[in-house]
């Protein structure tokens, strides 16, 4: 399976892949990094993995679909077979999903549904939640509305920030996207309209539900 990676920004997800691949845990081929930041830290860590990377500029196309339909070509010309989102900060069109539908996935830091869009860490404190976490769905044209995959959860203390919540959850994170790309590249998911099942996963636990098996 060949997997290409969107980001925007430091790229600690996309680390956490790149990791997991080099420690044999993932077998698919990363093979390329896009980013409409020139200066995302992903960048140079994909670099440092010897991994193809591409900066887009956005300001260098009349329109989102003209932006996407450039993502979409270097997608293909690389064979890719999952796109994986990873801190990608642009609503991608109704043409990119529809291209890549079922073979592109995004992880989000709250419970889904709950916090939808952005500062979700935030938004989760000021309303007083005593859980949040991270999930791992399928894209679909809904913002973070696609069929969840994976969810991790995480206490919220009292004394709890944006920042140490976030730092929380991005343990969660680093677990369950590597987590899922297993899954997929074994065949094991199986999505049924909005309802999601490994096969032959635990489920039932906690923190992770299903339950981490590799990571």
């Amino acid at each position: 399976m060949n997997i290409g990676i969107l980001i925007s920004g430091r790229g600690s997800n996309l680390e956490a892949i790149l990791k997991a691949k080099n420690a044999g845990k993932i077998k698919s081929n990363i093979r390329v990094v896009l980013s409409n930041n020139p200066n995302a830290q992903g960048l140079k860590i994909a670099k440092n993995y010897g991994i193809k990377t591409f900066y887009i500029d956005p300001n260098s196309f009349e329109s989102r679909e003209s932006f996407d339909q450039k993502l979409i070509e270097i997608l293909q010309n690389h064979s890719i077979d999952l796109v994986v989102l990873a801190g990608y900060m642009r609503i991608l069109s109704d043409r990119f999903i529809e291209e890549f539908e079922g073979k592109l996935i995004n992880i989000h830091p709250s419970l889904l549904p709950a916090f939808q869009g952005l500062k979700p860490q935030k938004r989760a404190l000021e309303y007083g939640a005593k859980y949040s976490g991270c999930t791992v769905h399928f894209v679909t044209k809904e913002l973070d509305s696609g069929p969840i995959i994976i969810q991790a959860v995480v206490p919220i203390l009292p004394d709890d920030t944006e920042e140490t919540l976030s730092k929380k959850i991005l343990k969660y994170e680093h677990r369950i996207y590597p987590q899922v790309i297993k899954w997929i590249e074994d065949g094991r998911i199986k999505q049924n309209g909005r309802k999601v099942i490994v096969k032959n996963a635990r489920y039932g636990t906690l923190p992770t539900n299903p339950a981490l098996e590799d990571f």
